[in-house]
């Protein structure tokens, strides 16, 4: 889950700076206004990678999504991004936590698995 969590958190902080340079220019926000929030959400993103595995950072993940949908009412665009970044982020933690499953049963099978020996 961890590598398909952060992958996504990291598009997402890109798409943020990306939106924020956007929103400067066709939105009359100021523009410290705009990097301030900008500079917070993206840290967030890069932030939560490092924590992913840790209770609760799904949900502080969902918020984030939440937010970016949110900033729709800023910059119309952000309504379909974060449509479809909390798509990826649904897919990286359903399918994320099923390969964990996966890796896990193969672990535990490996280990009760007699061991073979080796020929020359």
């Amino acid at each position: 889950m961890r590598i398909l969590c952060s992958s996504t958190l990291i598009g997402e902080a890109l798409l943020i700076m990306f939106a924020g340079l956007v929103a400067m220019k066709l939105t009359d926000v100021g523009a410290g206004t705009i990097w301030t929030v900008s500079a917070v959400a993206m840290v967030l993103c890069v932030l939560l990678c490092g924590v992913i595995t840790r209770p609760g950072a799904v949900y502080v993940g969902w918020a984030l999504q939440v937010a970016v949908l949110a900033s729709g009412l800023v910059l119309p665009t952000m309504y379909a991004f974060g449509l479809v970044f909390g798509g990826l982020w649904w897919c990286s933690v359903h399918y994320g936590r099923r390969i964990d499953e996966i890796k896990a049963r193969r672990a535990a099978a490996e280990e009760s698995a007699p061991a073979v020996p080796a020929t020359a």
